[in-house]
């Protein structure tokens, strides 16, 4: 399966995201390309421990998380469409140019070759391997590149 540590991986990541432009239209969901920009600068920034961020799973998230979370990474298979967002990750408006936003991605997903965040818990599926967070961070990515078309 693929994992953004794996240097390829993280390289066909890059390219993809470097075909993002303005005219890239959504084909699901309701962000427009800087909204997902955003969106996924701060995902990667969450997952690295950027920001002294505070990591607490949610009690439908220890009821529910691990379950979800063999759901997405235990298979090939993309991410299902319209999967729900966790709040703060949802970003409405953005003040920056799409190709500074590309240009701070590509730089989170680059640091992904030395991840080092052994306090990381997701907000709904909890504590998770380092195998695991590749896998769930290569999907998500994946994911909202093919959202746009990339």
């Amino acid at each position: 399966m693929k994992t953004i540590f794996d240097e390829t991986a993280r390289k066909e990541l890059i390219d993809r995201i470097e075909k993002l432009g303005v005219r890239n239209e959504a084909r699901w969901g309701e962000m427009n390309v800087s909204q997902m920009l955003k969106h996924c600068t701060l995902y990667d920034a969450w997952m690295l421990g950027k920001n002294n961020p505070r990591y607490k799973q949610t009690f439908l998230g220890r009821l529910f998380g691990k379950r979800a979370l063999k759901d997405m990474i235990g298979n090939e298979k993309p991410l299902k469409h319209h999967i729900p967002t966790l709040d703060f990750l949802k970003k409405t408006d953005t003040d920056e140019n799409i190709t500074a936003q590309k240009e701070k991605w590509i730089e989170l997903i680059k640091e992904f070759e030395h991840f080092s965040n052994p306090n990381f818990i997701h907000t709904f599926c909890g504590k998770m391997t380092k195998e695991q967070i590749g896998r769930l961070n290569y999907k998500h990515t994946d994911h909202h590149l093919r959202q746009f078309g990339v």
